[in-house]
């Protein structure tokens, strides 16, 4: 019995023996299989896991050009910000971060897990920048709670710093972060989430001068995050300056010459096309669209009636009113129907058919020629020219002139304004065009619409004698090294041949709007240089009977254009005063303030002149300019 136990025992220790062979072998070969698939088969990846976790890529973003006026003047600069950046790979704990992060920082959740898998294409150890803007405090915070927030990192960007906050805001533009949109465009290939760009104004349309190349390091750290070695650098490459054609102290004196105004104002060089001054007014605060702007201060700006996100001296249409009775002598006198010995009796209305056509002045301007009708913007003598022009010939000098199209002053979406013509109304509306609409286009009202860049062209054009430069607001781009690496030269635009004696005609009538009694524009005048000028009224509803409190949003736009000095022109102003209802009372005194500025910058104007006594009747008379709507 005892062998039979020694032998049976002996038989299970050998089954074991076996068993635990062929569980070893099994074994070893199951790890030498993982070892060869790991060596082989892996190694790749396994190689990019190892750096991923040893490297780390800390960007440097490059400091975007200064924006300089005329005279070397800072206008716009930088100033550092901080953002908060995420590397994905060294998180352990994803949910937890971010709803620390979205608490301290106010942000919704589901914004900052967005930007968290939008960024998810970069290497694992390339930051993803979750905000931007921080405060003080909340850089503290996450410094103070590096260890418990791991794969956190504060970044330094340059931003936008503006010394004169407001000042030509809408000229200048502002910066935000790049959009996924504009991620996806071509023009924008090498920039990376969080990155800032230029959204519109001169900050988007120079935005490849502007930039510059962003730089970086790469760097080796250890298990906890350290820093141990620089493994390679690229140093940033500053964006070049841009200097502007702008004056920054007669752009003071413009937008303080505006107020609370909702209006816009364009001052040019007539002689090169160089913009001078250029408002929008109210303006806007530029810094507040590179951090997280205040719910109510973006509802403020919306709620606005005055529209101060609105680039009005670019995009604002407006009918130019009585200013576009230059275009209309012009025309006249070009095609032989009137010479400066013309006359018209005005009585305070037009018959034309059924239909009565009224002069501003009820009472009427008895016998006017060309001088006395743009003196005292008589109505009834451009209804009678316009009706013998035809709206087609009126259509043909105001596009000599510029109206109608984009003049390409550097600015994206600059609009063009419209010249109405026969063609155009059959082919809209399937009917013809009437006289009496032609009434209207001649004394600036119907379906003509002008902006104050175009009116600015206009004016340096008639000025000039029929030359009209390019508006442009660069005068040259500057490298790091203060080295010019563009220039801007004048670029002739057009050049209107007519008959020299035309102009001077129509130029003497502007000096007496401007110098003569009963002249509209007297608010404009300057003792030490003779200014000519042209105001407008346009009406933005036709009211059956005008009531002494109208709501502002359908009261009369104010406009002026002037230029200056009259027997050598230097430089040109259009203003228009959106709701101003009187060209003479609201927007002349504007041109005249900067003009004044202009002028005693240059030493011509020693002392403070005060405002001349306006014409009461013939300044708010101009509120009815062009109620041409026709009256059975």
């Amino acid at each position: 019995m005892r062998d039979q136990r020694y032998v049976r025992g002996g038989q299970d220790l050998t089954k074991r023996l076996y068993c635990l062979s062929i569980a070893a072998a099994v074994l070893f070969a199951v790890i030498l299989t993982r070892l060869w698939f790991l060596q082989f088969i892996e190694v790749d990846r396994l190689k990019e896991m190892s750096e991923n976790n040893r490297l780390r890529f800390i960007p440097v973003a490059a400091s975007r050009g200064a924006v300089l006026d005329r005279n070397g003047k800072v206008i716009v600069n930088n100033t550092p910000s901080f953002s908060l950046a995420v590397i994905p790979n060294e998180v352990t704990d994803k949910d937890y971060l971010l709803d620390t992060v979205a608490g301290i920082l106010n942000i919704e959740r589901s914004e900052l897990l967005t930007k968290w898998e939008k960024g998810k294409g970069k290497a694992k150890y390339f930051p993803i920048v979750l905000a931007s803007g921080l405060s003080r405090d909340q850089v503290e915070y996450f410094e103070e709670n590096s260890l418990r927030l791991g794969g956190l990192e504060i970044e330094v960007k340059p931003v936008r710093e503006y010394p004169e906050v407001t000042l030509a805001s809408h000229l200048l533009g502002y910066i935000a972060e790049v959009s996924e949109k504009e991620l996806a465009m071509e023009e924008f290939a090498v920039y990376n989430h969080g990155d800032y760009i230029g959204k519109n104004g001169i900050e988007r349309s120079y935005e490849k001068y502007l930039h510059g190349d962003d730089g970086g390091r790469q760097i080796e750290v250890d298990a906890r995050g350290r820093y141990l070695r620089t493994l390679s650098e690229t140093l940033p490459v500053p964006g070049q300056s841009l200097m502007l054609t702008i004056d920054i102290n007669l752009q003071k004196a413009t937008e303080k010459a505006l107020g609370d105004k909702a209006a816009a104002v364009v001052a040019l060089d007539v002689n090169s096309g160089e913009i001078l001054a250029f408002a929008s007014n109210p303006g806007f605060d530029p810094a507040l669209f590179t951090r997280r702007m205040p719910p109510e201060q973006w509802a403020a700006y919306l709620e606005d009636k005055r529209r101060p996100l609105e680039n009005k001296a670019l995009k604002g249409q407006y009918p130019p009113g009585s200013t576009f009775k230059i275009i209309t002598a012009l025309a006249g006198l070009a095609e032989g129907l009137i010479d400066e010995r013309t006359a018209v009796n005005c009585s305070g209305e037009y018959k034309l058919g059924k239909s009565t056509f009224r002069c501003w002045n009820r009472k009427g301007h008895g016998q006017v020629n060309l001088r006395g009708a743009l003196r005292e913007s008589c109505d009834v003598y451009f209804y009678q020219l316009g009706e013998r022009l035809g709206v087609d010939r009126l259509a043909l000098y105001a596009q000599k002139f510029g109206l109608g199209e984009v003049l390409g002053i550097g600015i994206d979406d600059e609009k063009s304004g419209f010249v109405p013509t026969t063609a155009w109304k059959e082919k809209k509306t399937g009917h013809k065009w009437f006289t009496g609409e032609t009434l209207s286009v001649a004394i600036g009202q119907g379906s003509l619409t002008t902006t104050p860049i175009q009116l600015a062209a206009m004016t340096a054009g008639l000025a000039t004698g029929g030359k009209i430069y390019r508006p442009h607001l660069v005068k040259k781009i500057i490298d790091k090294e203060g080295k010019t690496v563009k220039e801007f030269f004048p670029e002739l635009l057009k050049n209107i041949e007519l008959q020299p004696d035309h102009y001077r005609q129509v130029k003497e009538g502007l000096w007496a709007v401007v110098n003569e009694p009963r002249g509209t524009g007297a608010a404009a005048r300057l003792y030490e240089v003779k200014v000519a000028g042209k105001t407008g009224t346009s009406q933005v509803v036709k009211l059956k009977e005008k009531k002494t409190a109208i709501a502002y949003q359908y009261r009369d736009h104010a406009l002026f254009v002037a230029f200056a000095p009259y027997d050598k022109p230097e430089i040109a102003v259009a203003v228009v005063v959106e709701h101003g209802e009187h060209g003479g009372g609201a927007a002349a005194p504007v041109a005249g303030q900067v003009l004044r500025s202009y002028f005693e910058a240059k030493g011509v104007i020693k002392r403070p002149v005060s405002v001349p006594a306006v014409d009461d009747e013939a300044a708010e008379g101009e509120a009815e300019d062009g109620d041409a709507g026709g009256e059975d």
